[in-house]
C-alpha cells in the first residue's frame, strides 16, 4: 500500500517551483509587520544578528529535517512520522508528530483567513478610492457580517487552489504570485524609502543598540526565528515528499530562510519610513497596518494606489502562506478516505472557515484559545517532537542519506542539533511561553527573562 501511494505520489515539476511555494509559505503577514518592531525594539542590528543566529542554529537543522523525512517517505506528515518510525523498529504511534504538526497548522489557518480576509478589503478599498479620506476603507471591513463574507472569500480562494492539486494549483499560484510579490515589495520600498524618513527608518531598523539587549530578547529571537520559517506545522513535511530523490536539501532549505529573513528585513524598509515621516508609534503591530496606515495613504499622493498596492503585496503573503496550511491537512484525508482531493479540500475549508467564524465575533477566542492552543502549545510542541524524532527515532544512516549533499561536517552539526541544541531550545519556548500566559512569567522572571 506504502508503495503504490508513494509510486503515484506527484512531485514538483522544478527546483524553482518548490522554492517559490516554500518560500510563499514561510513569507506571512508576520514578516510585514512583527519581524520588524521586534528589531526595532531589541536592539535593531544587534537583535539582527541573533536571530540570524538563531536561524542557522535552530530553524535550518528543523526545515532539513522536515524536508528529509518528507522525502523519504513520499506522504503526508502523519503518514510519513509513522512510516519511517516504523521502518525504524519503533513503534508506529511516533505519528503523534505528525498528529501535532497538523492540527497546529489547521488551527492557525483557521483565524489566519479572518485577518487575510480583512487584508483582501482593504486591498479593494484602496484601489476603489476608499484611501480618499481617513476612515473610507471602513466602508469595505465594517460589521462583523461583512467581515463574515471577507473571511468567506478568502478561504474560498484558498480551497479552489489547493482542490487543483499540486502542478494545477499550489505550483501555478506560487509561480505566479512570488516574483509579483517580490517586485511588489522592491517597488514599494523604493518609493517609500525615497518619499518618507528613510534615515530614521535605518536607524531603527540596523543601529546596533546592544543595551537593549537581555535574555528575554534571545527568547524572542528564537521565537521568531522557529515560527518564521514554516517548521512545525506539518507544511514542510508535506512539501518535502513533493520532492524528487535529487534535490539538495540542504541548499533548498538555506535559500527558504534567507529570503524569508531578506523580506523581513525588506519590508522594514519599506513601513517605517512612512511611518517616522508622520511620527506614528512603530510599536502598534496590526494596528499599525489597519488602522494607522489606511490613515496615512488618505494624505498621501496618489494615495489610493499605493495603500491598495500594500494590502495587496499583503494578500499574495497571506494567500501563500494559507495554501500550505490547507495543503498539509489536505494531504493526509486525501491518502485515507476516498472523497478524492476537491471534495477533502472544500469539507477541510469549509471546516477551518466555520471554526475562523468564532474568531470573527470574538477576539477572545482569537487571541485566547485558539491563538494559546496553536502558537503556545502545539507548534513550539511540534518542533520539540520534530527534532527527537529527527535525532533519537531515525536511524542516524537514513538521514545522512537524505541529506547526502551535505559536507560530513555540516551532517555532524545538523544532526548534532537535532538531537541536543534544538529540543532545549524549543522546549524553552513552550515552557516559558506557557508561564508568561497563565503564571504572569513568574518563572521567567526567576532565570532572568522578566
Amino acid at each position: 500500500m506504502a508503495a503504490a501511494l508513494a509510486s503515484t505520489h506527484a512531485h514538483w515539476s522544478s527546483r524553482f517551483a518548490f522554492i517559490m511555494a516554500a518560500v510563499g509559505s514561510a513569507v506571512g503577514l508576520g514578516n510585514l509587520w512583527r519581524f520588524p518592531f521586534m528589531t526595532g525594539q531589541n536592539g535593531g542590528s544587534a537583535f539582527v544578528l541573533i536571530y540570524v543566529g538563531c536561524v542557522l542554529l535552530f530553524a535550518l537543522p528543523v526545515l532539513m529535517a522536515e524536508l528529509a523525512i518528507g522525502r523519504h517517505a513520499q506522504q503526508s506528515a502523519i503518514t510519513s512520522t509513522r512510516k519511517m518510525a516504523i521502518e525504524a523498529g519503533k513503534s508506529g504511534k511516533w505519528s503523534i508528530v505528525g498528529w501535532v504538526c497538523t492540527a497546529a497548522g489547521f488551527l492557525v489557518l483557521t483565524t489566519y483567513s479572518v485577518i487575510a480576509g480583512q487584508v483582501m478589503a482593504f486591498s479593494a478599498a484602496g484601489f476603489a478610492g476608499g484611501f480618499a479620506q481617513p476612515d473610507g476603507a471602513t466602508m469595505f471591513y465594517g460589521t462583523d457580517g461583512v467581515k463574515m463574507l471577507w473571511h468567506f472569500g478568502f478561504m474560498v480562494l484558498t480551497i479552489l487552489v489547493v482542490s487543483r492539486g499540486l502542478k494545477g494549483g499550489i505550483e501555478r499560484v506560487a509561480t505566479i504570485l512570488m516574483p509579483l510579490f517580490f517586485l511588489v515589495l522592491i517597488g514599494l520600498t523604493v518609493y517609500s524609502m525615497m518619499n518618507g524618513a528613510a534615515g530614521a527608518a535605518v536607524t531603527y531598523l540596523f543601529a546596533p543598540d546592544f543595551s537593549a539587549v537581555s535574555g528575554q530578547t534571545f527568547v524572542a529571537a528564537l521565537g521568531q526565528a522557529f515560527f518564521s520559517v514554516s517548521v512545525a506545522s506539518a507544511i514542510m513535511i508535506t512539501y518535502g515528499s513533493y520532492l524528487p530523490r535529487d534535490s539538495n536539501i540542504g541548499s533548498s532549505s538555506v535559500l527558504i530562510v534567507s529570503a524569508d529573513t531578506l523580506v523581513a528585513l525588506i519590508a522594514g524598509l519599506m513601513i517605517f519610513p512612512i511611518v517616522f515621516m508622520v511620527g506614528m508609534d512603530p510599536a502598534a503591530g496590526l494596528g499599525l497596518i489597519f488602522t494607522a496606515l489606511p490613515q496615512v495613504f488618505s494624505t498621501m499622493p496618489a494615495g489610493n494606489f499605493i495603500g491598495g498596492a500594500f494590502f495587496a503585496l499583503a494578500f499574495i503573503a497571506a494567500l501563500t502562506s494559507s495554501i500550505s496550511l490547507l495543503e498539509a491537512t489536505v494531504a493526509f484525508v486525501e491518502e485515507n478516505a476516498s472523497f478524492g482531493r476537491s471534495m477533502t479540500a472544500w469539507l477541510l475549508g469549509g471546516f477551518a472557515f466555520m471554526i475562523g467564524a468564532g474568531a470573527v465575533y470574538s477576539e477572545a477566542f482569537a487571541g485566547g484559545f485558539v491563538d494559546v492552543l496553536s502558537g503556545q502549545i502545539l507548534l513550539p510542541l511540534g518542533g520539540f517532537l520534530v527534532a527527537v524524532f529527527a535525532g533519537w527515532v531515525i536511524p542516524k544512516s537514513l538521514m545522512r542519506t537524505e541529506l547526502s549533499h551535505a559536507s560530513p561536517g555540516l551532517f555532524a552539526f545538523f544532526h548534532f542539533a537535532v538531537r541536543y541544541i534544538v529540543p532545549v531550545a524549543i522546549g524553552s519556548i513552550l515552557v516559558l511561553g506557557l508561564d508568561d500566559r497563565f503564571n504572569a512569567g513568574r518563572l521567567g522572571a526567576m532565570v532572568g527573562l522578566g
